[in-house]
């Protein structure tokens, strides 16, 4: 569907040459943000995962010639996967907030091609200094609008080999599905709390999710010292 939106917009707003087409997708509903006629820093990335030279092909089409007189008359469809990751430096930035909105915070992207989505997706990661670890300890605090999808998410963290933690909230409704995780304290509830269990080293992976301009002041904390770690 998206790739019919963007045909329609290039050929309505008659573009000649590259043009930069942004969506947002939530609840199967799609939303277009911009409609831009320039370059984007994704055609770098495109070029060097089809091996088509797009900025060449697209300065020659805005001179005058036509993409079958360059001898592209088809789709490149590559029979491997390229992933683009950002690298996000908020370890060398303390005190700043990671929490991610539509402001640009990256300091740069790296690419993963692996034979499946998850090959290159892992590649990614590992480019963007993400290690990916299989075992430890994860938290779990997530907020009422995901406690049902939180309950597979911990499942299958166990089955990888982790041991689980959870605030009170998320560990009622995880115990109802019979997964026990030890529970932790929030900072108002007494120590040992969170915050100083975070700081102690003692989690793999932190899974929290808020809602709310309070929940999310109340959890920037919990955040800034995850990527201070």
């Amino acid at each position: 569907m998206m790739r019919q939106q963007v045909q329609k917009l290039a050929f309505e707003l008659q573009v000649r040459g590259l043009m930069n087409v942004q969506f947002a997708v939530k609840n199967n509903e799609v939303y277009l943000i911009e409609v831009n006629p320039r370059a984007a820093r994704t055609v770098p990335f495109v070029s060097k995962a089809t091996g088509v030279p797009l900025a060449k092909v697209a300065a020659r089409v805005m001179a005058g010639k036509s993409l079958a007189e360059q001898g592209v008359t088809k789709e490149v469809i590559p029979p491997y996967y390229s992933v683009k990751e950002v690298v996000l430096p908020f370890n060398k930035f303390p005190g700043v907030d990671p929490l991610l909105g539509p402001e640009m915070r990256s300091t740069g992207e790296v690419m993963g091609v692996g034979r499946t989505f998850a090959e290159a997706f892992a590649k990614a990661q590992l480019g963007s200094n993400s290690t990916m670890k299989k075992h430890g300890r994860a938290l779990l605090s997530v907020r009422e609008g995901d406690k049902e999808r939180v309950v597979d998410l911990a499942a299958k963290l166990l089955k990888q080999g982790f041991e689980l933690d959870a605030t009170h909230g998320t560990a009622i409704v995880l115990g109802e599905a019979g997964i026990n995780p030890r529970l932790v304290n929030k900072v108002h509830e007494g120590r040992p709390h969170i915050q100083d269990r975070i700081k102690n080293g003692e989690y793999t992976y932190i899974i929290n999710t808020t809602s709310g301009r309070r929940a999310i002041e109340d959890s920037r904390v919990i955040r800034r010292k995850c990527a201070a770690i």
